[in-house]
């Protein structure tokens, strides 16, 4: 049983998103503090983490960032703050989304199983396909350990950067809107909101290309 780990100091919330979820078959624990969410997201193995930005002692920005220093779970943002600064800043920090309160619970479950059955086709699906390893130039892709590297030096790819490399990698010379990008990586339709793939281009953009401004290997057109 996937397990989901919900950091929410809105009991409300939690309830009602924690029964939503149960009733979809996932194990769900939570925490109403970011103190305590930090603690039990970096003890225990999650397969994704439903994070508010506002929580007390810790908040979720500092969750996000913590937890990608060591974790590539997806990481799910829901958050009463509607600002794209944020919503940038959530998604720089190493979110793989972003949803805005009020939000309905049957989108955020459909986000949680899209997120959860993305990251397990990637892992074995395309292992199998194009075997444990990917060489473009002087980009390798390790696929069993879902490990990055440019010039061989190891570089550190949140799980949906990586997601996103190893789509484009795979799927090489060919043209995808922002759109595409997000049904085919997050699996989900758009919704009209190109933000979220914008911020993770750019991002791969620094940590792939020797001048982010002049990019080698993923070309707007």
């Amino acid at each position: 049983m996937k397990r989901i780990l919900i950091i929410e100091d809105e009991q409300v919330v939690v309830e009602v998103v924690k029964d939503y979820l149960e009733a979809s078959g996932f194990a769900v624990e939570t925490a109403d503090n970011g103190e305590t969410g930090l603690a039990m997201a970096l003890e225990e193995d999650y397969d994704l983490i439903v994070l508010d930005l506002m929580l007390p002692k810790t908040d979720g920005f500092e969750i996000c960032r913590q937890v990608r220093q060591s974790k590539n779970v997806p990481i799910l943002i829901v958050s009463a703050k509607k600002e794209d600064i944020d919503k940038i800043r959530g998604l720089g920090l190493g979110a793989d989304d972003y949803l805005t309160k009020p939000f309905s619970v049957a989108e955020l479950v459909a986000r949680v199983k899209a997120h959860i059955a993305r990251y397990d086709r990637l892992l074995n699906d395309n292992r199998k396909k194009y075997g444990d390893e990917l060489r473009i130039r002087g980009i390798r892709l390790d696929k069993l350990a879902r490990k990055g590297y440019v010039n061989e030096t190891e570089v550190p790819f949140t799980s949906k950067e990586y997601d996103l490399l190893l789509f484009l990698a795979t799927n090489p010379n060919q043209v995808f809107s922002k759109e595409k990008l997000f049904e085919k990586v997050w699996g989900l339709d758009a919704l009209g909101d190109n933000a979220t793939v914008t911020v993770f281009i750019s991002k791969l953009r620094e940590k792939i290309e020797a001048d982010p401004q002049k990019p080698q290997y993923i070309e707007t057109v």
